[in-house]
């Protein structure tokens, strides 16, 4: 009695997992980092400058690629950032820094970006100043938990907006 049931379990369980595998389709991303010591504000206030930029670029590469999954795999996005103003700004308080987040210090990003085809046409190319004066203003944020939460929400409203037309449905 307890193999025949053993047994269906596993045949349910394995039967399961065969039709809930994703199937993982995306563009690749390719970032550069242009000249980030003249970056306007990548400071942390609290943390060493140059760990927290290699920890900065790693979450914003984790997330641009996390974005990508809904480019065909066909395509490569390029991105070139070139200037990147944090939400807030860092403050001394006593011996210690820390970053400060208020309505007048908005997030900025600076990039460049192409999107090429699998015939490795330019399909979409553009410089953009993307930033957000009311990032403090409306409803819950999506990364109210996660590092770079103000910056991951800029960068969602550039792709959705600019790659509507290309994104798998």
């Amino acid at each position: 009695m307890i193999k025949p049931l053993f047994t269906l379990l596993t045949a349910l369980i394995l039967s399961s997992m065969i039709f809930t595998i994703p199937t993982v389709q995306a563009a690749k991303v390719n970032i550069t980092w242009t000249e980030p010591d003249k970056y306007r504000d990548i400071d942390s206030g609290t943390e060493g400058r140059k760990r927290f930029r290699e920890n900065m670029f790693n979450e914003f590469e984790k997330h641009l690629s996390k974005l990508a999954n809904a480019l065909p795999a066909s395509q490569i996005l390029n991105i070139d950032v070139t200037d990147i103003d944090l939400a807030g700004d860092v403050l001394a308080s006593g011996l210690h820094q820390i970053r400060v987040i208020k309505d007048l210090y908005f997030p900025r990003i600076k990039l460049s970006f192409t999107l090429i085809n699998a015939e490795k046409v330019i399909i979409l190319s553009d410089n953009v100043n993307l930033k957000d004066m009311s990032f403090m203003m409306g409803g819950r944020l999506k990364y109210r938990n996660n590092a770079l939460s103000y910056e991951k929400k800029l960068l969602d409203d550039w792709f959705k907006n600019t790659f509507a037309d290309y994104v798998e449905k």
